[in-house]
């Protein structure tokens, strides 16, 4: 065999749940060998000595907004993947909206792969949508490649992805069953409830946003996709979930063995309700971020196996969608932007209880990359991909609009001070970024099902 075309070797590789001194071999894409110690430098094209860096699998997230085509001013596939492969992240799934049009049709998703076509910095997969209760497009897409379907039960916040019912959903679970892909749901159902009133009346509170979308919103939605999981046996996924009180139906429905599965986010572990201001609009997402205790809590059942995994949900708009100058919460775009320090936000958390880096790779890897069903990615097995971060836990990082990737620097991480630094990233063998610069041409792949 020819020589593999990279090595890796550092004191801190993440093999099987444990930090080894290892080289690492890459050749045409996949890992072809994994080596004690440190190899000869002449055993590979490149060899790369990272010394005590950590090395492990890149990240996988399966919740990006990237929105282009038709709202490419918002976010666009160079713009994120840039972004992602500054952040570690090797492997990202596209969600079927903000984009225009929305991925709910074959015609829709072939929009999306030609305008991604020639951007991308890392691999990329799409999610088909669900907006009604008409399942004619569902396996088309499915046969074109999609990796399961993503549906609202309450507004989305734009006019072409509205939210469906639970009824339909049945309609649709009996076809995603059937060939074993996941249905994906913002988990909010929005019921009448006093905190409407105060909103209206004061939309730059953030305590008046916090009690117009409270937790029963998404417990009852839990509830009932509970309920629909048990009724069809289709997986059910629970997208950012950020209400604590649902945690114990959760686990009671995996103790049961259904197949549901449930993601939290960056900004529900890092944020607290208690410390954000008004009228500082970056803040808003929905669901929103919640109180001190009830992240403690997400986080206990993050450790604890209740929840799956941690993906951003990264959903940039521009500022004045965002009403940055108003400070307007009720009007502004609901969305956090992330996607470039996923990585450092957990691991600043991680550190708070000890958590281990074995525990935050599968949170932010492993886990997500079994979710999809890419067995190629998330770990560091023979034949798997090549896809790598290199990244020191010990090195600080603050978030500032001049190191900031995605297209717009808007984000309430700015300012903050993160422990780990992402110093490379390499997608399938290939060094994407290199202390500070993406260092390759968009060489990243689409990823289509392939059932």
């Amino acid at each position: 065999m020819s020589l593999p075309d990279l090595a890796i070797h550092s004191k801190r590789i993440l093999l099987n749940g444990e930090m080894k001194d290892a080289t690492l071999y890459i050749h045409e894409g996949k890992i072809v060998e994994i080596k004690e110690g440190k190899g000869d430098l002449k055993s590979a094209l490149s060899f790369e000595e990272v010394k005590d860096s950590v090395v492990m699998p890149g990240l996988v997230d399966s919740h990006v907004h990237i929105n282009e085509p038709g709202r490419t001013e918002w976010e666009g596939f160079e713009t994120a993947t840039r972004a992602a492969a500054s952040g570690g992240i090797t492997t990202l799934v596209d969600m079927p909206l903000n984009s225009t049009p929305v991925t709910t049709t074959v015609k829709n998703l072939k929009a999306k792969l030609d305008a991604a076509a020639g951007k991308l910095y890392v691999d990329c997969g799409f999610w088909g949508g669900i907006v009604s209760g008409d399942t004619s497009n569902l396996e088309p897409l499915i046969n074109a490649g999609v990796m399961g379907f993503k549906a609202f039960l309450t507004h989305s916040g734009i006019e072409d992805f509205p939210n469906t019912s639970l009824k339909d959903l049945e309609k649709s679970a009996a076809i995603l069953k059937k060939f074993n892909l996941p249905l994906l749901a913002h988990a909010e159902l929005d019921t009448k409830h006093n905190g409407l009133k105060a909103f209206d009346e004061d939309p730059e509170s953030y305590k008046a946003f916090l009690a117009s979308r409270p937790r029963t919103w998404e417990d009852e939605a839990v509830k009932e996709l509970i309920a629909l999981c048990e009724k069809t046996k289709v997986r059910v996924h629970v997208v950012h979930l950020s209400s604590s009180d649902s945690i114990a139906q959760i686990a009671a429905a995996r103790t049961k063995g259904l197949p549901f599965t449930v993601e939290t986010c960056p900004h529900y572990l890092f944020f607290d309700a208690e410390s954000i201001p008004d009228g500082d609009t970056r803040y808003k997402c929905t669901p929103p971020i919640r109180e001190k205790e009830n992240n403690a809590k997400l986080w206990q059942a993050l450790k604890n196996g209740v929840l799956d995994f941690v993906v951003t949900d990264h959903s940039p708009a521009p500022p004045e969608i965002k009403e940055i100058e108003s400070g307007n919460l009720k009007e502004a775009w609901g969305g956090i932007s992330s996607i470039q320090f996923s990585l450092p936000v957990v691991w600043t958390v991680a550190l708070r209880d000890k958590t281990p880096i074995a525990d935050v790779s599968n949170w932010m890897s492993r886990n997500v990359a079994d979710f999809l069903g890419l067995k190629n990615k998330g770990r560091f097995e023979i034949g798997a991909d090549g896809d790598v971060v290199i990244w020191s836990p010990e090195k600080k990082l603050k978030v500032s609009r001049s190191n900031i990737r995605f297209r717009h620097p808007i984000t309430p991480y700015e300012g903050q001070m993160l422990s780990g630094l992402v110093e490379q990233t390499f997608v399938r063998g290939i060094k994407v970024y290199d202390k500070g610069s993406l260092v390759s041409s968009p060489t990243g792949q689409v990823i289509l099902n392939k059932l």
